[in-house]
């Protein structure tokens, strides 16, 4: 994902392999909590290499792939509900997946006329391999920051992308989706 032309040939070989573009699903992310004074700009820019710039690489040719075949597809970007809240330790992870929310939007405004939708969701504390250094500490929020206490499941986000990518959901357009159990709009 860090890579344009890597994102390019994958984008590519989906054409050749399925003959159209119809879905793209950028979900990549690395997070590496540090406090701000124990920050450096090595550890930061490796984050938002795959968090922001992954993403960018994927909206960009997906959306010149779709607009070259003349697809009505969608892009759906994974951002966080770190983009909305804060979290010490979080900078470098949380500016790169605000940054996603607004791509996200100015990618929805350019492609919307050729009739390419592009979304973001925003999940919080998920059980997902990327957290199991730190899966106690995140089953700790989730008690107190879900409404229902527990972390959300890959399925339960799985199913949300698969209600964007459906035409059920065509008037969702530019914006980022909260899968957080309460957790942003409640302030648990």
């Amino acid at each position: 994902m860090t890579q344009y032309d890597q994102v390019e040939r994958a984008v590519g070989l989906a054409v050749e392999k399925f003959g159209s573009l119809d879905v793209v699903f950028n979900n990549a992310g690395i997070i590496i909590n540090r406090p701000l004074r124990e920050h450096s700009p090595e550890i930061y820019d490796k984050v938002v290499k795959v968090n922001q710039h992954g993403v960018f690489h994927g909206i960009l040719a997906a959306g010149r792939k779709m607009v070259e075949l003349n697809s009505k597809g969608i892009i759906i970007n994974t951002a966080s509900t770190n983009s909305f809240v804060v979290i010490k330790g979080g900078i470098s992870y949380s500016a790169s997946k605000a940054a996603v929310s607004m791509m996200t939007q100015v990618a929805a405004a350019e492609l919307g006329e050729k009739g390419i939708r592009v979304v973001a969701i925003a999940p919080s504390g998920t059980d997902t391999p990327l957290v199991q250094d730190v899966k106690p500490f995140m089953q700790q929020r989730a008690t107190i920051n879900h409404a229902r206490g527990e972390l959300l499941q890959p399925d339960q986000i799985a199913d949300v992308v698969g209600f964007l990518a459906s035409d059920e959901s065509n008037v969702i357009n530019g914006s980022t989706v909260l899968l957080d159990d309460g957790m942003v709009g409640m302030k648990l």
